[in-house]
């Protein structure tokens, strides 16, 4: 399998970091009255959504959005690590405007399926796809993810990951981008789709 590219941590990533959990801490005893069993999940989210004000985890499954928020409150109480959400559950008529201008700026819908998948094929339509950042998080998530059912599927995407349960806590074996598929049992072989 190809590794990405390692991106180096800049200084500032760690500077947020630490100001972020720092106001979590300062959040906690809020949370702790708000929801005495949550606290710590209410606080992480609430300093994450000062952190990534953008964030929109509508449309999401409750089992997508159910591990992505244990994922996260672990991995920012555990290990100090954020993770954010660019890109979770989209429209069909969102996807398929961006299937489109990928279609359009490489020239085939072949070559467009290697970033863009169209709707009917998509997990973020289907609600169980999360694009985060940043890529320090995205890596944590790679390595403890499967504690939560939730895995990096494309070797060209670092950032894209998908709540399969199904799983059943055994990373599935990735493809080199969303438009490929195996076509046999051993997984041996792939096939680009149409």
């Amino acid at each position: 399998m190809n590794e990405p590219r390692t991106i180096p941590s800049r200084p500032r990533d760690r500077l947020f970091a630490v100001v972020t959990l720092l106001l979590a801490v300062l959040l906690l005893p809020v949370a702790l009255v708000r929801c005495p069993g949550r606290a710590l999940e209410l606080a992480c989210a609430w300093a994450l959504w000062m952190r990534f004000p953008a964030e929109d985890l509508t449309g999401l499954t409750d089992g997508a959005m159910a591990a992505f928020t244990a994922a996260r409150t672990e991995a920012f109480w555990r290990y100090g690590q954020l993770i954010g959400l660019t890109s979770g559950h989209r429209d069909p008529l969102v996807q398929q405007r961006m299937f489109d201008d990928e279609v359009r700026r490489t020239g085939s819908p072949a070559l467009a399926r290697m970033l863009v998948l169209p709707p009917a094929e998509s997990r973020h339509v289907q609600g169980i796809a999360l694009d985060v950042r940043p890529h320090e998080g995205a890596r944590w998530l790679e390595e403890h993810g499967a504690r939560h059912d939730l895995y990096r599927m494309y070797d060209n995407e670092w950032w894209h990951f998908e709540h399969h349960p199904e799983y059943g806590g055994m990373p599935p074996r990735r493809r080199p981008h969303p438009g490929v598929r195996y076509v046999s049992e051993n997984g041996n072989r792939y096939v680009s789709g149409e």
